[in-house]
């Protein structure tokens, strides 16, 4: 058999650039992944202690809105885009206001002011959702006392939270709404 030099050349390239590849990368074992360790969790913060003076107490996450309509006016109390937790209504109809809160408790109100602290019996509401309501003559002396509190009043009323609502011109508005 007879070798032509350029093909024996070429033959000899090839063989020296076949050399140089590496070898494939040997596999990895895959390492096994870690087992999340479970850490306990710690017990939440306790609550942060309340003032005895319920004055400094923070106000419950809110804002008021007022709006008239073909009964008298309302103003709710609460998260935008949510159930009110608190409604002050003034029916003409009925010549009376009527104080609302969220919740099927058929315990009484107890509101307190700066000025004045009184307990209010409640009726429960028909409809959906439930709330507990307390009804109050137009001029009676305690609507003044929650509209002129001094930045805050409180509803209370047993088997829920403590309602620390601001004193904000909406709750004057409903009231003079209902003494025209």
């Amino acid at each position: 058999m007879r070798i032509f030099p350029a093909r024996s050349a070429g033959l000899a390239a090839l063989l020296v650039v076949g050399g140089c590849v590496s070898p494939p990368a040997p596999q990895r074992p895959s390492r096994p992944q870690p087992v999340p360790v479970s850490r306990p969790v710690p017990p939440p913060a306790p609550p942060v202690p309340q003032s005895a003076d319920w004055r400094d107490w923070p106000v419950t996450p809110g804002d008021w809105t007022y709006r008239s309509d073909a009964q008298g006016s309302i103003a709710l109390f609460g998260r935008p885009g949510a159930e009110a937790l608190l409604t002050l209504r003034c029916d003409r109809g009925s010549n009376a206001v009527y104080l609302s809160r969220r919740g099927a408790v058929a315990a009484p109100f107890t509101l307190r002011t700066t000025s004045l602290a009184r307990t209010l019996p409640v009726r429960l509401s028909s409809g959906e959702p439930v709330y507990a309501v307390a009804a109050l003559a137009p001029r009676d002396s305690l609507l003044d006392a929650m509209a002129f509190s001094r930045g805050r009043f409180l509803v209370e009323q047993a088997g829920v939270a403590t309602l620390v609502v601001p004193a904000w011109a909406e709750v004057a508005r409903v009231t003079e709404d209902c003494r025209r």
